[in-house]
């Protein structure tokens, strides 16, 4: 893993506005950079990003099993009581899900280290699946990039062919995002493409235009029936707001499936570890709420967080990063060592949220800037990846975005 200063494309702003990516300059700051890229060799993506993820992902169905069939953890994990049901219901029916993106800490080393899992509403797609194939295409045949490289990148095709096989060809999908955000239609019109190229047909609909028809099935605003909505909208929203009492009469199937809620969430790093302690790809990780009553010696979890956290300590030792069940962008974590608050967000929005506690694994550093590697799961299987960097150790909203490729 290396990173390698490239020219830029000539006119390759020009290109993105004509294709829609409108947010690839924000702010007055880049957040498509391709003035340099990430260098690959085959063995690391195959057994240090595609093989490990696809692993934390089966990992991830096991803890999905675990968390609901317990009202413990599924409190612990923040699902209102009133809907454990519909969420516990979406996993025994198998519900289908699309799509997720892993967060990894890797620097060409040692082991990929999972940070989190955006198992619910991940953007960044059409960066990731779109524009950075079309950056790779560019380079080859200009002759800045060999046509022996190659890049980790099946993201299209896998989605085409997850919807091809979950759904009936023929099947209307209404996608849905807030309009007014470029990133989030972007995203969904990726999803689009895909839902289309498989024979399904496939509907934008604005998020603030659905309503209920008269005997409670979601509605566009064409006052069409939604039988199947995909929603860039996360869970931990709906179930708070006033369509979750709604959701389980209305006929309409959710995707991502309501099941996703217990893995797009935080709460899932501690399970994670309670279930696969000492696994390569895993941080250490524990409820805050469990630490502190084990200091008091109260209960079994704390019972078993205390004993785990004193086999973690030496991680721990490290420092640790603090986190809120539901977070975004990087907002409201803090970073702590030896007592002290070594960086945090500026964004609080979410402190008020219960919160774990994950061993601080720090991040590389290549010219000044420290890259996490999303890892996109389509289906159950790793099938591309993508690249954000920032100064900052905490990957935020502005974070760059960086194309990758694999060396011949």
């Amino acid at each position: 893993m290396e990173k390698v200063t490239l020219p830029e494309r000539p006119g390759w702003r020009e290109e993105a506005e004509g294709l829609g990516f409108t947010f690839a300059d924000m702010h007055g700051e880049p957040y498509w950079d391709e003035t340099s890229a990430y260098a690959f060799s085959l063995r690391e993506i195959e057994d240090d990003i595609e093989d490990p993820s696809t692993e934390l992902h089966a990992m991830c169905r096991e803890a999905a099993a675990a968390i609901t069939a317990s009202e413990e953890l599924m409190g612990k994990l923040g699902i209102p009581e009133p809907h454990r049901d519909l969420v516990a219901e979406s996993w025994r029916r198998q519900e289908p899900e699309i799509y997720g993106r892993f967060d990894l800490a890797y620097d060409g080393l040692g082991s990929a280290k999972m940070l989190e899992y955006n198992a619910d509403t991940p953007t960044s797609l059409y960066e990731s699946a779109s524009f950075q194939w079309l950056w790779f295409e560019q380079q080859v045949e200009a002759g800045i990039l060999h046509r022996r490289s190659d890049q980790f990148n099946g993201i299209h095709e896998a989605l085409v062919e997850r919807f091809r096989t979950a759904f009936q060809s023929g099947t209307d999908i209404h996608f849905a995002a807030a309009a007014e955000t470029p990133e989030d239609y972007a995203t969904v019109e990726c999803m689009g493409w895909a839902a289309r190229e498989a024979g399904l047909g496939a509907h934008y609909t604005d998020l603030e235009t659905i309503g209920l028809s008269t005997d409670g099935q979601f509605l566009d605003g064409e006052d069409r029936v939604i039988g199947t909505l995909f929603k860039l909208y996360p869970w931990e929203d709906l179930l708070r707001d006033d369509y979750a009492t709604r959701l389980a009469a209305a006929g309409c199937l959710m995707l991502e499936p309501a099941w996703k809620a217990v893995l797009s969430n935080k709460g899932l790093l501690p399970v994670l570890w309670q279930m696969f302690e000492g696994h390569p790809n895993l941080l250490p990780a524990f409820f805050e709420a469990d630490i502190s009553e084990a200091a008091a010696d109260q209960g079994a979890s704390a019972s078993f967080a205390g004993e785990a956290f004193e086999r973690a300590a030496e991680a721990f030792r490290s420092g640790y990063v603090r986190k809120p069940l539901f977070s975004r962008e990087g907002a409201s974590l803090s970073i702590i060592r030896d007592g002290e608050t070594l960086e945090a967000s500026s964004n609080q929005a979410y402190a008020a949220h219960p919160m774990i506690v994950q061993a601080y694994h720090p991040l590389p550093v290549f010219d000044g800037f420290r890259p996490v590697v999303g890892a996109w799961i389509v289906g159950e299987t790793c099938v591309g990846m993508g690249m954000r960097e920032d100064r900052s150790r905490i990957t935020q909203d502005l974070s760059r975005f960086k194309p990758h490729f694999i060396q011949e």
